[in-house]
């Protein structure tokens, strides 16, 4: 006779805010059973180290549990997301004052680095508002191309993977990477800033 083992499910987002509201340890286990491993990959584009990423795991639920309450974010992946980066950046910023070390996120970065000069861009605009530009410039993007860029310039994925996920040629991806570089270095010199 063959016994079938129950394979638990993830609980809703909503139920493991609902913990966190609850000061509920178990809100760090169900976070870390639905989300390890997209939160590890986004720790790993960027600091390519397994030891490294499991601290930033670490680091990201006690930022999660002191951050809810008194937050309640609408969307946990996302809240979860800006977390894991954050954490994940400070910890590749540590790490590359020491030396330089391999990285999807150096990579990317590179990649804007012809857009968004040091001297010019970054320097002449607050944080707040090259975010709002830069947030403004997403939403006029089809859902494929929003996709890439937040895959390639959040999330610090590969070429490699975003083609695979998309079903295409790393060409392809390159060529619409290329695209979105230029309308937001179009749109950037339409509010007036020198690129």
């Amino acid at each position: 006779m063959i016994l079938f083992k129950k394979i638990k499910e993830p609980i809703s987002d909503k139920d493991i805010i609902e913990l966190y509201w609850q000061r509920n340890e178990k809100a760090i286990e169900e976070t870390d059973f639905k989300y390890r491993k997209y939160l590890f990959t986004i720790a790993y584009n960027i600091l390519y180290s397994g030891e490294d990423c499991e601290e930033c795991l670490d680091d990201t639920y006690l930022g999660t549990w002191n951050a809810i309450p008194p937050e309640r974010p609408n969307y946990l992946k996302a809240f979860l997301t800006t977390i894991i980066r954050r954490v994940s950046i400070n910890r590749y910023n540590e790490k590359n004052r020491e030396k330089r070390i391999p990285s999807n996120m150096t990579d990317s970065l590179d990649e804007l680095g012809d857009i968004m000069e040091e001297n010019s861009v970054v320097k002449d605009m607050k944080a707040e508002e090259l975010g709002k530009v830069i947030s403004d410039y997403i939403r006029t993007l089809s859902k494929r191309q929003r996709y890439i860029f937040m895959s390639r310039y959040y999330t610090a994925e590969s070429i490699d993977k975003i083609a695979q996920e998309l079903g295409v040629s790393k060409s392809t991806v390159n060529k619409e990477i290329s695209f979105i570089k230029l309308g937001l270095k179009i749109a950037l010199e339409k509010e007036g800033y020198k690129v």
